[in-house]
């Protein structure tokens, strides 16, 4: 059944690229579903995180299409990006023959501020351009899922759609694995031994998850066989600008505004121009499929009045981004394998900011080694860096992917971590942006 299914994925990504290559439209409202709503007489706040709310069962769908497929789906509290009691969703997909021992998370790069395009409402059939996105991922779950591991994809972002809000993405994480280790209906228990695998916007919630487990969540930290992640946002105030006027990534400037505005309860209008007011508006429920492309050699500048010209005279925004810098995080204590692209003007960035440097297009590959670096230097020796100077943010997925399967594999078969950790060039300056 599994391998009849994963025949069809082909399809899928077809059917995705078209998608996404599509022009921009306004982005759908999520469907009312009764599921999303925790409606229980005792208080979120009064249940511990990954407490299981609701469970259901359904077809897993590719592109509004139901498969022979079964994932089990939950409602489970977490915590938001503000330490605030939350429900979140996650999905569960069986492996070929599991006995419930093993499991990857997998963090989808869904990258949207629209919920209806969370990988829970497109593996329930939902359909919307965004959407397309955690339909093409299939193509990670599979792999897994022939091999035996469970699948867990949580809905990152929260059912606000908390766009680049990091923190939350990590709790949310974490407290899948509690809650998809608690419901019965998933097969696995409190003994299930978990890897961490995304790329891009799935990297954020894989490396916040691998940071804030040893203080967050201790019970999950000690199941955790490592994480695999690529295309890596590490310190947002410096991609602001090392995208800033770009042809391709440029539109994700207000995208990240906005999530870390949201994730925050931040009114950023009054720092706005009159453009930036209207951009604002219109991408408040944007995907990145609304973004890539269409904002060519948009800027700050542009988004801002003239007296906030530089982000970090913004003091709310500058708090907020300072919340979601990695580098401020703790040190995961399991094994990491980081991959990173270097080759951004492939994707029409060719910013090369003092103090930033160079990148895959969107994310800066010195703030990624010296992430690792930090890494190694705080207690965690098992640190693998791989950087592809000759490929972009989407072209290193394609090496990334394969190396990172086998890398989870070789952690849960117990073999050694390889580590980079002397042998990874100097990065940028992760600390604190300060206010000018």
């Amino acid at each position: 059944m599994y391998r009849a299914v994963a025949r069809t994925i082909a399809t899928a990504l077809a059917a995705a690229a078209l998608a996404t290559a599509a022009p921009a439209v306004t982005a759908a409202a999520a469907s009312p579903d009764a599921f999303y709503t925790y409606d229980g007489s005792a208080p979120l706040s009064s249940l511990a995180p990954g407490t299981v709310l609701k469970t259901r069962t359904l077809s897993y769908h590719l592109l509004g299409i139901p498969t022979p497929v079964q994932a089990v789906q939950l409602l489970f509290r977490t915590t938001d990006a503000q330490g605030r009691p939350s429900a979140g969703v996650t999905t569960v997909v069986r492996g070929l023959g599991s006995d419930g021992s093993k499991a990857v998370s997998y963090q989808s790069f869904y990258d949207s501020l629209n919920p209806a395009d969370s990988p829970s409402r497109a593996i329930a059939g939902g359909l919307t351009l965004g959407g397309a996105i955690p339909n093409a991922e299939a193509l990670f779950v599979v792999p897994f899922v022939l091999q035996g591991y469970d699948v867990v994809i949580p809905d990152t972002e929260g059912q606000r759609a908390d766009f680049a809000a990091g923190p939350e993405y990590g709790t949310t994480t974490l407290d899948s694995v509690r809650a998809v280790s608690a419901a019965a209906a998933t097969g696995m228990n409190a003994d299930t031994r978990f890897g961490l695998l995304g790329y891009s916007g799935g990297a954020i919630a894989t490396n916040w998850a691998a940071a804030l487990a040893p203080g967050y969540a201790p019970d999950v930290n000690r199941r955790l066989v490592g994480f695999a992640e690529g295309g890596l946002l590490v310190d947002p105030a410096h991609n602001l600008k090392y995208v800033d006027g770009s042809t391709v990534w440029a539109g994700v400037i207000p995208m990240a505004v906005i999530g870390v505005a949201r994730a925050y309860d931040l009114d950023l209008t009054p720092y706005l121009s009159d453009y930036g007011k209207q951009v604002y508006t219109k991408m408040q429920d944007a995907s990145i499929v609304n973004a890539l492309g269409q904002y060519p050699d948009l800027t700050w500048k542009k988004l801002a009045k003239p007296e906030y010209a530089d982000p970090n005279s913004v003091p709310p925004f500058l708090a907020a981004v300072n919340k979601v810098n990695l580098g401020s995080a703790p040190t995961p204590t399991v094994p990491g394998y980081l991959a990173q692209g270097n080759a951004g003007v492939l994707e029409g960035t060719f910013s090369n900011v003092s103090g930033i440097g160079t990148g895959d297009g969107v994310m800066v590959a010195g703030d990624v080694r010296a992430l690792a670096r930090q890494y190694c230097a705080t207690g965690n020796s098992r640190i693998a860096h791989q950087q592809y100077d000759l490929l972009s943010h989407l072209g290193t997925a394609v090496p990334w992917a394969p190396t990172a399967v086998g890398y989870l594999n070789d952690r849960f078969a117990g073999k050694t971590a390889p580590s980079d950790c002397g042998h990874i060039a100097p990065g940028n300056p992760l600390t604190p942006e300060q206010p000018r």
